[in-house]
């Protein structure tokens, strides 16, 4: 029986109720309910430096990179992430070892003063992501786009101080943080692709450690895994990064997957989309299948990242 476990997480407000609902699912299964559970709150180079782009900082991996380097060094026993800020390349000495059920992947449209995005006439809407600038300029090109960086409750504020007319952020957040009172729209799918993981969240450990493997086997949530893996399958075959302005999802339906994507042009000016289903049992060849796809269509458009 473990007595202790030790559960690393990001000190943001959304970061920690990803970690307690992890902590729930554990007691929940009847797993750990007699151990002692603590969550260990560090702080990433993302966080530490809100003002900086992403890219200048490191990438995707500037909010997981610390979180990584405890997990595997021992200082902590389990990591949970977003699973969208992980690289889609695992660390050989680490693996995820459960999904949770995947959250609402759709994006929102959240503003103090307007509706609906389609009522700007000018201001400025906030987002740091390519991809949303991208999709957002194509719904409504009348607005400027301002970067827009912090945790949800930061870029809220902003909003509340009406810096920017508005912003566009993951539906998941916002309500796991019990915030749709800033929500004016709720944008489906076909009409904003998310990004890949968007909505998952994951909790990563060492590949060698056994007994936490099978620990986690029993949170797992197999649906969620599929999609997932589909998608961070696609994500590698294109060499996306934080620069790619990529969207991608995939759902299970009729017992097959569907996996739906949308590359834009690396000056943006146009957009690439692929569309494939496949076995559930090979979530992964699908998503290279649909990578390529996509990868030649944009072929002149798009340079791989390697």
């Amino acid at each position: 029986m473990i007595k202790k476990i030790i559960i690393g997480c990001r000190s943001s407000k959304l970061s920690l109720a990803y970690t307690n609902l992890v902590v729930k699912q554990l007691k929940k299964k009847s797993i750990l309910r007699s151990s002692k559970i603590l969550i260990k709150k560090i702080k990433t180079k993302g966080d530490k430096f809100k003002d900086k782009k992403i890219s200048n900082i490191g990438g995707k991996s500037v909010f997981c990179k610390e979180i990584e380097q405890q997990l595997k060094s021992s200082k902590i026993d389990l990591a949970v992430h977003s699973l969208k800020d992980l690289e889609s390349i695992d660390d050989p000495k680490l693996s995820i070892g459960a999904y949770l059920k995947r959250n609402d992947p759709r994006e929102v449209f959240v503003s103090k003063r307007y509706k609906k995005l389609s009522e700007l006439k000018g201001g400025c809407i906030g987002t740091s992501s390519p991809r949303r600038k991208h999709q957002i300029g194509s719904l409504n090109s009348k607005p400027s786009i301002k970067s827009i960086r912090g945790n949800v409750d930061t870029r809220l504020e902003k909003i509340d101080k009406q810096l920017f007319d508005g912003a566009i952020l993951a539906y998941a957040g916002i309500k796991i943080l019990k915030k749709q009172k800033y929500i004016k729209e709720i944008f489906s799918i076909k009409k904003i692709l998310p990004s890949a993981g968007q909505g998952v969240i994951a909790v990563q450990c060492r590949k060698k450690d056994k007994i936490i493997k099978n620990i986690l086997k029993k949170i797992n949530h197999k649906k969620t895994m599929i999609c997932a893996k589909a998608e961070r399958e696609f994500l590698k075959t294109i060499g996306g990064d934080c620069n790619t302005a990529v969207g991608c999802n995939a759902q299970i339906r009729r017992k097959k997957i569907l996996l739906r994507t949308q590359l834009f042009a690396d000056n943006g000016k146009k957009s690439f989309k692929a569309m494939l289903s496949g076995k559930i049992l090979n979530p992964t060849e699908l998503g290279k299948r649909v990578g390529k796809k996509i990868l030649k269509k944009s072929s002149g458009y798009y340079k791989i990242k390697k």
